[in-house]
Order: structure tokens, then sequence, then C-alpha cells
């Protein structure tokens, strides 16, 4: 993360549990293909993603209206990815997702409102997540992937808004508790190694002692 994050950032890290270990930057950092890549699936998941909540939860306005436009800027985002990948000479290819949102979806509640508050909790914290990453990343890159990068940071930071204020809007009750529970989930999902590297990936697979004193010294 830069030393002085943009103001806007601030919530974002607030949010969160834990920040990106350096580990995951350097391994990265080493396979920017299969990470642009990955970034293109998660763009394009994203727009599905909200496009299939606005399908389900129809009669609610304000949601409409918010993952819309949200859809709209995530297919965008898409583009600009797959612009870039071709610029570079990287063809489209199949990438494998990460465990990271299957193991926050799988503790979704299955009646209403939970449901519905409990994804648009979810998708505060992949955004969330993707901002963060981006500003972790952004300064090590070269100079047209660190500017598109640091570009992409307020309207992540503008997406993991709206899931918020929509999840608190739709429970008619406080969201602390449901908050709480899904960012110890994230922040276990984050600090757990991986063997391969996606854009919300864990740090690189080490040994079992060296892993742990990693999570611990990134994720209190």
């Amino acid at each position: 993360m830069p030393a002085t994050a943009p103001d806007f950032m601030q919530p974002v890290l607030d949010f969160l549990g834990c920040t990106t270990p350096e580990s995951w930057i350097q391994a990265a950092l080493t396979d920017l293909p299969t990470l642009l890549q990955d970034h293109a699936n998660c763009e394009k998941k994203a727009a599905s993603t909200a496009m299939n909540m606005m399908f389900r939860y129809n009669d609610r306005d304000r949601l409409q209206d918010e993952l819309a436009q949200l859809a709209r800027e995530e297919l965008l985002h898409y583009e600009q990815v797959r612009d870039l990948m071709r610029q570079r000479g990287l063809g489209y290819r199949p990438v494998s997702a990460s465990r990271y949102a299957e193991g926050l979806r799988q503790h979704v509640r299955t009646s209403e409102p939970g449901r519905l508050v409990d994804l648009m909790i979810i998708g505060a914290f992949v955004e969330a997540r993707s901002c963060e990453r981006f500003a972790a990343i952004a300064p090590h890159l070269d100079d047209e992937l660190k500017r598109f990068y640091t570009f992409l940071l307020r309207s992540e930071s503008r997406h993991f808004q709206h899931y918020l204020g929509l999840a608190e809007t739709y429970a008619g009750t406080s969201i602390r508790e449901r908050v709480a529970f899904f960012r110890e989930v994230e922040q276990a999902l984050i600090s757990q190694p991986d063997d391969e590297i996606r854009f919300h990936s864990g740090p690189p697979t080490l040994t079992p002692v060296r892993a742990g004193a990693l999570a611990s010294a990134t994720c209190p």
C-alpha cells in the first residue's frame, strides 16, 4: 500500500481485517499474465453477479439503480483489461477460480432478507479487497499498468460503498455482527496460503511454520 493512500481509501482499509502480504505482491509480479487473465475473469464475474441479483431482486428500486451502474462499470473494466492483454500479446485462456468467492458465499443465509444482506456484505468485501490489492500492487508495475490500477481505485471504492449501503438499507436492523463475521472469514481466506496466484488468493504456499508466521504478521 502506498505510504500516502488517497483519502477515499481509508474506509476500505478500515473495513478489511488485514492488508495484503508482501509475499503475495512478489508472487503476483512474477506472473503478471496470469494475474491479468484472472483480473479479466473477476471483472466479468462481478458484472454477472450484479446482473443476477438484479433479476433475483427486481422489486427493489435502489438495488436496481445501483447494481445496473455497477454492472456497466465492471464490463467496461473487463474490456479494458482485455485491451491491455491484447496490447501485450496475451491471449485469453481459461484460469481456474480461487477459493475466495466460494469461501465467502458458503456462509450465506438461506432465508430473506438475510440472504440478500449477506450477498451485499460479501459484495462489499470483494470490492474492498480488490481496491486494496490494486493499491498494493500498482507501485510495483510498469507505467501503463500503474496508471490503470490507480485509475480503478476510486471506482472499486465506490462499489464497496454501494454494496455496504444496500446491505444496511435492506437489513432493517444493524449489520455490524454480520460484517464482523464475514470480516473474519475473509481474513482467513486471504491469510491461508494458496498454490496458485490469483487476484484474491492468499500468500504463496510456504512451509507451515513460515506460512503461519506470515499470516499472523499481516492479519493480526
